[in-house]
């Protein structure tokens, strides 16, 4: 009798699993479509309810529609006179998805306690990031929040990230787009969303490892680590939106194809990251002495000096890294994209932040606004938050219910179920922005900031809300406008694609297919007097 080694039965077996699952899909379709409704949910046609189907439930119109997500809610969700659907597939667990800001707020402030992350989330992410602030709920999220808060202050941030943001542009980003310039303004191209990367992973490290104003002390470069951290995000990020959980567990039990790579990699960050820490230990008791001295200490001295062991520092560093690495790169792309569509913004733009630098744009002055310039920058603040509007850095977000419940708009949730709330969508809604909800237009932000109330975080979620508001909201709005101002008041970025919008990627933070490819010419700037 032949017996199968170990290394052929990992790959005989989630082939088997496939090949039963694709039968099994198949077999499904043919008898929905015998039923004469075609196997929909949804289907092609964007305006039709939700339906679903014995066993399948909307798993066939869900695999269909997986690669256009982003569409087909966006266009279910506008035709419920809710702004709330249900997804009901095998495979999956029940799932509400909603639009509905009365909604948003009941889950995100009114019944926080109800929705947390929840471990079907937890799983997802629980390779790359572990046990920390992003992946954690309860007592643990708490304390790490409450500690890691102390990385916003306005001290940290004037200190510590203006350092950092000043010397990479100055050491890094600016040189390359001046190189660009150079070229012949027409003639070299570069992707800015690839230096846009670069530029907030590299700052980000030097905010959370503590490098200040000078080169953080891994063990391979900050590169390696950063390639390590793409295609992390991006597999875990596959896993999220697999039709069937199933098969990724299959695959990460055995060892095999993409979750194979996602332990590979996962190795290198927590190994680069591990080892700073250890390295660290050494240093702390002086590190700490010299840290009081100066009034300030990073992340993960802090951690050490509150009792958290080296493995819990090595999770909170990648959780603060997956934060601020894609966010404002992710929002500063589509910015960019944007002024190059509305050259009258950027003109509004650019008088502003002049009056806001003066002189100091150049030469030994900053690169770009500094705190108290980045609070008074009204328009370009207007003209980020319409950005992330309409192209948000987290698409969706979900949480788990914890027992049952009812949304304010009566959609039942049983304990267990997924309920997502979807920015992407939301900044779509006519229902919710009025029938100019898909144009451009900051305009509307200054009109709220005018009337007094400003906007709703149930209405715009793109920092969350309620407890678990993101922390590093003024943070971003500081690096975005810093960069905005930097690169803008010195050059005129002009795409190379055709006409027409780019595609929106939602990974675990959206990014633009195939980045900004621009051509770079430099900016006859005119000098302005900072307002008081």
């Amino acid at each position: 009798m032949h017996t199968m080694d170990l290394e052929s039965c990992s790959y005989v077996l989630p082939l088997l699993t496939c090949c039963l699952f694709l039968l099994y899909s198949i077999t499904c379709y043919a008898l929905a479509a015998a039923a004469g409704g075609g196997g929909s949910c949804g289907g092609s046609d964007d305006h039709a309810a939700p339906r679903s189907y014995p066993l399948v439930g909307c798993l066939l119109d869900f695999y269909r529609n997986r690669r256009r997500l982003l569409a087909w809610y966006t266009g279910l969700l506008a035709a419920s006179p809710s702004q709330t659907i249900v997804v009901d597939r095998l495979g999956a667990r029940r799932t509400v998805v909603t639009a509905n800001p009365a909604n948003v707020e009941h889950v995100l402030r009114a019944n926080f306690g109800n929705y947390p992350k929840g471990k079907a989330f937890t799983d997802v992410l629980g390779d790359l990031l572990g046990g920390g602030i992003f992946n954690a709920d309860g007592e643990r999220w708490f304390a790490q929040r409450k500690l890691v808060s102390h990385e916003f202050s306005a001290r940290v941030m004037r200190e510590a990230v203006g350092v950092a943001l000043e010397r990479e542009a100055r050491a890094r980003l600016l040189p390359a787009l001046d190189a660009a310039a150079e070229g012949g303004g027409g003639v070299v191209v570069v992707d800015v969303q690839e230096l846009l990367r670069q530029f907030a992973f590299n700052v980000i490290c030097r905010v959370a490892l503590g490098g200040g104003g000078g080169e953080v002390a891994l063990a391979l470069p900050l590169s390696r680590l950063a390639a390590a951290f793409d295609a992390a995000a991006a597999i875990s990020a596959r896993r999220g939106a697999a039709p069937v959980a199933a098969a990724w567990k299959v695959k990460r039990a055995l060892g095999v194809g993409s979750e194979r790579r996602l332990r590979e990699e996962v190795k290198v960050i927590r190994d680069a990251i591990m080892e700073f820490v250890r390295d660290s230990s050494s240093r702390r008791r002086r590190e700490q002495l010299l840290a009081a001295a100066r009034g300030r200490d990073d992340l993960v001295s802090r951690m050490a000096a509150a009792g958290y062991p080296d493995e819990a520092i090595c999770d909170m560093v990648v959780s603060f890294i997956m934060a601020g690495r894609d966010t404002t790169s992710s929002a500063l792309t589509w910015f960019f994209w944007l002024m190059t569509r509305h050259r009258d913004v950027e003109r509004e733009v650019l008088d502003e932040v002049d009056a806001c630098m003066g002189d100091g744009g150049d030469g030994g002055g900053l690169a770009g606004v500094d705190l108290e310039g980045s609070r008074r920058a009204r328009v370009l603040h207007a003209a980020l938050c319409e950005t992330m509007r309409l192209y948000p850095p987290v698409a969706w977000d979900s949480k788990h219910a914890a027992e049952d419940d009812v949304l304010p708009d009566g959609t039942r949730v049983g304990r267990g179920d997924r309920v997502t709330y979807f920015p992407y969508g939301m900044g779509r809604m006519e229902a919710i922005w009025g029938a100019d909800a898909g144009e451009f237009r900051p305009g509307r932000w200054l009109a709220a900031a005018a009337a007094g109330g400003g906007v709703s975080p149930f209405k715009y979620p793109v920092f969350q809300g309620g407890p678990r508001t993101c922390l590093g909201k003024d943070m971003a709005f500081v690096q975005m406008k810093f960069v905005a101002s930097a690169v803008l008041r010195r050059f005129e970025l002009r795409p190379v694609a055709p006409e027409g919008s780019p595609e929106f990627v939602p990974l675990l933070t959206a990014h633009m297919a195939g980045g900004l490819k621009v051509t770079v010419r430099r900016r006859q700037r005119q000098n302005g007097t900072c307002e008081t």
